[in-house]
């Protein structure tokens, strides 16, 4: 009966909601990034663009001083997922089993690297889906990635008084 009061929860307040400026800027930041990323994608042939960077974006431009929105947690997390999930796929096949091995490595290969990134704990499975070759780690992933910060770093430093990021 105690594990079914728990399912109740604590009953805690809603958190506060965001200003309409910080969700303006987060809806500008999320459509930039996703925009300069998918341009740059069809202008040069070639995939740039993962599923788990539309995820990346709220964190970045929705909650860029949070740990998990900083550049090393965006590139890291999603890089060390990807091999991660390249590595069981092309290792163990894709089986249940192994996507559910890969997706558990990443998060603790995230957590022991300091490089958490919850976007990128999507990572292996798009991997399993897909069955891609390994420059998939570089193509879309670390690609995409960087482009993601470098869009974030302009437009977080322009668009705010803070400094973006927190630290690298």
């Amino acid at each position: 009966m105690n594990l079914l009061k728990k399912f109740r929860g604590d009953s805690a307040a809603l958190p506060p909601r965001p200003s309409n400026k910080i969700i303006g800027l987060a809806f500008a930041g999320g459509f930039l990034a996703i925009a300069v990323i998918a341009l740059l994608a069809q202008s040069l042939h070639v995939a740039l663009v993962l599923g788990s960077f539309g995820a990346s974006c709220v964190l970045v431009f929705g909650y860029p001083d949070v740990p998990f929105s900083q550049p090393r947690n965006v590139i890291a997390g999603h890089v060390l997922s990807t091999l991660i999930g390249l590595a069981f796929v092309h290792l163990c096949g894709a089986y249940w089993w192994s996507v559910a091995l890969a997706v558990g490595s990443a998060i603790a290969v995230m957590m022991l690297t300091r490089t958490v990134h919850p976007p990128a704990g999507s990572n292996p499975v798009i991997v399993f889906l897909m069955k891609p070759a390994w420059d998939f780690a570089l193509f879309p992933t670390l690609t995409g990635a960087l482009i993601l910060v470098l869009v974030a770093l302009v437009f977080h430093n322009t668009t705010r008084e803070a400094r973006w990021p927190k630290y690298w």
